[in-house]
């Protein structure tokens, strides 16, 4: 897990903030091998956040926003990325083919009629 900041810097605090809030993504999917946060702070203002998190297969899920509250805008990109997380979780568990009770379940009632 890497935070960096551009045009400024964020306190010790701040960044364990941070990585508390990014460290509950493996909880939706578990094959994740990195996670980035990038603050920007060129409008301070208005901060910039950009998470990048990768996985297994070379999966990229990738969010961004700005707002007045670094906090706030931290949450919305983690609730972005938790979004596509569970999207692509769910993709893969339809992917796989019916598991061997299904099967058997259905061969039995095609018999049975």
């Amino acid at each position: 897990m890497k935070v960096s900041t551009r045009h400024g810097h964020l306190s010790e605090a701040t960044q364990a903030k941070i990585r508390a809030k990014v460290e509950r993504l493996p909880r939706y999917f578990e094959r994740l091998t990195a996670i980035e946060v990038t603050v920007d702070l060129e409008h301070k203002e208005a901060p910039l956040v950009d998470l990048k998190v990768s996985a297994e297969h070379k999966h990229d899920f990738v969010a961004s926003d700005q707002g007045a509250d670094l906090m706030a805008t931290l949450d919305g990109v983690v609730h972005k990325v938790e979004q596509q997380l569970r999207k692509y979780k769910q993709r893969v568990q339809e992917h796989r083919g019916p598991g061997l009770r299904q099967k058997a379940q259905s061969e039995a009632e095609t018999m049975g009629e």
